[in-house]
């Protein structure tokens, strides 16, 4: 495997690890350049002290050293700017990569993991692979290229001293790597462990009124702070594990300078070494272990960055949810064929369903609690795809159509309203972005917005809070259909749109809905029976399967299920305490 793959690179990630390298390698090299000047100049003070020599001339050596200090300079910045200064623009690119690809994975993927899971990625991970990409990376590789061009110049100028003063290096970096395999996996578990606390954590924050509401908040800390405390047990398992690895192959690295001053000392008491050539030999030795030694405390993230960049590259692995940019449907009737489908190959929740929406009417699916309703405007609109049978807009089958291409005809109000933090005129935009504010507002006021926009500080440039907090249930659903209504889509899918509105606001928004219906297919998903009355067709769904289809009389007068509903539902209204 690549060091590209390995460590999930982009390619011009790639091209400016390898520049690092090859400067932070230059940088190093030069450093011996100066060593070398150093050490010419004090063997001729040296011969002129012990021998009579004649002093040699200083300005030559003087030049050296300047042109040293400019290359020296110019070597480091280059090294700094592709180790610091552009490699950083690296998880901008990944972060941007990970964000295109998961928007075209279908939603299957979403439900196979969790958002805690796929925010550590894109968070998390990511940072772990730059910390390695700018500090890692270019120090272990040049220093990599320093170690063999040095070995291969100290071997020629004393391969006795340079045995002696080398060897360290490799069996350090031998102890180290070879303890990857057990510090692998402990990194892998400590990520879990943090993984699970972050789960509980977010989990706490999003039920907190009902932890609250139900006196449970001591019982839930408690399994909190157990999945912390496991989480800092197993961190530091890990990092007194690597503490020893990366320890140990310091220790056995330093040792390399023993060995040089004795092997020095010894040939220089035979006379078969110069103090001059021990000297030069230790200060190499010493530039060569400076960024082996930085390396070593920073190869756990090494080891960490290609568990991050594995998860990273899942995300490459996962198939795409495809299809043509060509999309030219003959109407838009939705229809579906015979359609079977299960979640992840569990149990079917739809099977064999037959039906048709036609354009320019009203359908609407009813039937029990997970007979299948939301699984069928899913599919329709491609957020997933069926496991058998065709389901075709206008005569296409969706399953070969590119999904954002599929979706602009589709306008879908949810029960459950999504809003962001931004203004109520931000909000509606959403649904087309290009709108100017006259269309924006026009799509407001045909979904009843104005009156309570109009009590808002600063009306349409108010700020909602996240997930549009400082509104109502109402408020934030009207906001979602004049959304719908700025699309213009020429299909409407309505899932529970209005179940969970009071009376008055259950009104408002249905005369809102009446604009967005028009001319357009329509299909609704509802529990409340009254809110279906009215529609052109109604397919009752049981256990994933068709067992009525046709207009509400109809359905009435044939006393099934749909008949079975109406009269439970009216029976409940009549209740009293």
């Amino acid at each position: 495997m690549s060091i590209q793959e390995k460590y999930a690179l982009t390619d011009e990630g790639m091209r400016n690890v390898k520049l690092g390298t090859v400067w932070t390698a230059a940088s190093n090299l030069v450093i011996f350049g100066g060593v070398g000047i150093v050490y010419l100049l004090m063997e001729a003070l040296m011969a002129h002290l012990t021998e009579g020599a004649p002093l040699p001339p200083l300005a030559p050596y003087a030049a050296a050293i300047v042109i040293f200090a400019v290359v020296l300079f110019a070597t480091e910045y280059l090294a700094y700017y592709y180790q610091y200064g552009v490699i950083y623009k690296e998880s901008g690119r990944q972060r941007i990569g990970l964000a295109e690809r998961l928007r075209k994975l279908p939603l299957s993927f979403f439900g196979r993991r969790d958002l805690a899971d796929l925010t550590e990625t894109l968070m998390t991970d990511v940072k772990t692979t730059e910390h390695a990409y700018s500090h890692v990376l270019p120090e272990l590789y040049g220093a990599y290229i320093t170690l063999a061009v040095a070995a291969i110049g100290l071997l020629f100028f004393d391969w006795r001293l340079a045995l002696a003063s080398l060897w360290s290096c490799p069996v350090g970096l031998a102890i180290l790597f070879g303890a990857r395999r057990t510090l692998q996996p402990m990194m892998e578990a400590t990520r879990l462990r943090g993984l699970a606390t972050s789960e509980d954590i977010q989990e706490a924050l999003e039920c907190v009124r009902e932890v609250r509401a139900t006196n449970q908040e001591d019982r839930y800390l408690e399994h909190i702070h157990a999945d912390i405390d496991a989480a800092e047990r197993q961190a530091a398992r890990s990092e007194v594990a690597c503490g020893i690895a990366v320890n140990g192959a310091q220790v056995v690295l330093r040792l390399g300078l023993a060995t040089t001053v004795l092997a020095g000392a010894t040939f220089i008491l035979e006379g078969s070494c110069t103090f001059m050539t021990l000297f030069a030999f230790l200060v190499v030795v010493s530039r060569i272990y400076a960024p082996f030694d930085q390396c070593l405390m920073l190869i756990a993230e090494l080891f960490s960055a290609k568990t991050a960049a594995s998860r990273m590259k899942s995300f490459y692995e996962e198939p795409l949810a495809q299809g043509g940019e060509t999309y030219e449907p003959n109407g838009h009737d939705v229809a579906f064929e015979d359609v079977s489908f299960s979640y992840d190959g569990g149990e079917k929740v739809l099977d064999g369903v037959t039906f048709t929406a036609c354009e320019g009417e009203v359908m609407a699916l009813v039937g029990p609690s997970g007979s299948g309703k939301s699984t069928c405007a899913r599919l329709s609109c491609r957020l997933w795809d069926a496991n058998a049978g065709r389901v075709t807009v206008g005569g296409v089958d969706v399953s070969g159509v590119d999904s954002e291409v599929l979706l602009r005809d589709f306008a879908v109000v949810f029960q459950d309203v999504l809003l962001f933090d931004d203004t109520v005129m931000g909000n509606i935009r959403l649904g087309r972005r290009g709108a100017t504010d006259e269309e924006v507002l026009a799509a407001a006021r045909a979904a009843n917005c104005d009156e309570f926009v109009s009590r808002l500080p600063k009306g349409y440039d108010t700020m909602i809070g996240e997930n549009g907090s400082k509104l109502s249930g109402g408020e934030r659903q009207r906001i979602s259909i004049a959304r719908a209504l700025l699309k213009d889509a020429p299909v409407v899918l309505l899932d529970e749109a209005t179940a969970s509105l009071d009376v008055e606001n259950e009104t408002q928004v249905q005369e809102a809905l009446s604009h967005l219906l028009v001319g357009k297919t329509v299909i609704v998903i509802a529990h409340r029976m009254r809110t279906v009355m009215s529609a052109d067709k109604i397919v009752v769904l049981d256990g994933g399967r068709v067992v009525e289809q046709g207009s509400p009389a109809e359905l009435l007068a044939a006393n099934g299920l749909f008949a079975r509903m109406v009269h439970l539902q009216t029976a409940s209204a009549e209740w009293t305490l």
